[in-house]
């Protein structure tokens, strides 16, 4: 039962937790039940560990501070429980003597904008990335041009018909080359949007992939067939959930389980726009997991996890997803690793 100082706390937002001296808990308020997903019945009296797990952060914080009478915040702690993906928050910790009560835990969500501010990183990081990519491909394409011309005058003067081998090395090389620039600059045109259904979309890649790897890949769906319909272009959304599915295929070693789910999201920001509708797809592998080297720089140009990769797939996909005024984000452990991609509903895929 919360003590009678401290009946105004089920009132707030902001989630609570009160502590005897003990580190058990007294009291935990509406909004911490909502955050963590927990019940006061269920961890009254309880200790943190219980809660939050043996390891957490802020079991070892609460430890320290109980013995004194400082106050401190904690700007970013990721904490998890039982039945909830961890979260990010930042937390104050403030040491009272109120009856039985020894320390107020204040927690404040920050996961929201931990979340707005790495996607305008991402947006920066991908507007330089296509800048130096677009430069660096004409720069490379001009002297290929020529490096292709003089090998085919070259091949005609040769005087032995088996020197002209080298010269085919030669040229198509500079072919091999020339293709990857036109790759690189593939993405600066604009899409040709019309009403689509994503699940048309999605069933295309799923064709696709069921033809390059008849045996050993399973591919699940998991569709709302109620959303709506999205004005983009379907090609280029093919390609994003085809290069998608393509690595997790190449990563499962053509042996695994893809899944293609699709839900609507309400309230999305998306490129700093709040969006009331946005449709949610996720495609979900259970292969070994994205490398954790790459993890953070995985959309970023000519960065590959395998051997023999372009590393442009994950970079055309995001920059179709981004010219979409959407969003991509990965997350990826062994075992489960989930591309998110969000795109908004906008009132003109309602009209014909």
């Amino acid at each position: 039962m919360i003590p009678p100082l401290f009946l105004g706390l089920e009132h707030l937002s902001t989630a609570v937790f009160l502590l005897d001296e003990n580190g058990l808990v007294l009291y935990a308020n509406p909004s911490a039940e909502n955050l963590f997903e927990i019940s006061l019945n269920h961890i009254s009296e309880q200790a943190l560990t219980h809660v939050f797990g043996e390891d957490s952060p802020l079991v070892s914080a609460v430890e320290q501070i109980l013995p004194g009478n400082t106050s401190f915040t904690e700007h970013e702690l990721t904490l998890g429980t039982a039945s909830h993906a961890f979260l990010s928050v930042s937390c104050t910790f403030t040491p009272v003597q109120i009856g039985t009560v020894r320390l107020i835990l204040e927690f404040h969500q920050i996961d929201k904008q931990l979340k707005i501010a790495r996607e305008e990183r991402m947006l920066l990081q991908q507007q330089a990335n296509q800048e130096l990519v677009r430069n660096l491909a004409h720069e490379i394409k001009n002297p290929l041009g020529g490096l292709r011309g003089a090998a085919q005058l070259l091949e005609l003067e040769l005087p032995k018909p088996e020197l002209k081998e080298y010269t085919q090395v030669i040229i198509k090389e500079a072919d091999r080359l020339r293709s990857l620039m036109d790759r690189l600059l593939t993405p600066h045109r604009l899409p040709h949007c019309r009403n689509v259904n994503i699940h048309e979309v999605l069933e295309r890649v799923r064709s696709l992939l069921l033809a390059e790897h008849p045996q050993g890949v399973s591919i699940r769906r998991d569709y709302d067939t109620s959303l709506p319909e999205i004005y983009a272009d379907p090609e280029q959304l093919i390609q994003v959930a085809l290069n998608i599915s393509r690595n997790a295929a190449q990563a499962m070693q053509g042996r695994g389980v893809i899944t293609l789910r699709t839900r609507i999201a309400r309230q999305v920001t998306l490129a700093k726009k709040r969006y009331r509708l946005a449709l949610m797809i996720q495609i979900i592998d259970n292969g070994p997991g994205v490398p954790e080297n790459i993890y953070e720089k995985i959309f970023y140009p000519l960065v590959s996890g395998r051997d023999g990769g372009s590393g442009l797939g994950l970079t055309l996909a995001q920059t179709f997803v981004a010219q979409h005024h959407g969003s991509i984000e990965c997350d990826s452990k062994p075992g489960r690793t989930c591309f998110t991609i969000l795109l908004p509903v906008t009132e003109t895929a309602f009209h014909t």
